[in-house]
């Protein structure tokens, strides 16, 4: 069961493709550098409205979790859906597949 040590993994970032969405990581326990690593995204990660001038939305929750929300009048927000990439010196958590040289992936980062 070898191939079960080290799966999970905490490291600095120490490059960056953002082309194809993927980092190098620095494992200081081991004093190793991995290899091109994709960074996991998660639909809806972020994102961005445009200001859409002074108005505003009242939201109203109901005991059962519902939420109604008011607002002052017909009118749009535009939005932009951002991915997630890490930044270099960044702590990110790794998960590689269980196996002699598995592949690895970026399941996100750990804020100082």
């Amino acid at each position: 069961m070898a191939e079960m040590n080290d799966i999970v993994r905490v490291g600095t970032v120490t490059a960056v493709d953002g082309g194809k969405m993927a980092v190098r990581v620095k494992f200081k326990d081991a004093g190793i550098t991995s290899g091109w690593l994709p960074v996991l995204q998660h639909i809806g990660g972020q994102v961005d409205v445009e200001d859409a001038g002074e108005h505003k939305h009242e939201a109203k929750d109901s005991v059962d979790g519902d939420c109604t929300v008011e607002k002052d009048g017909a009118h749009t927000h535009s939005a932009t859906l951002t991915f997630w990439l890490p930044k270099i010196n960044d702590t990110v958590i790794t998960l590689y597949v269980p196996m002699f040289n598995g592949d690895g992936f970026v399941l996100g980062g750990l804020k100082a």
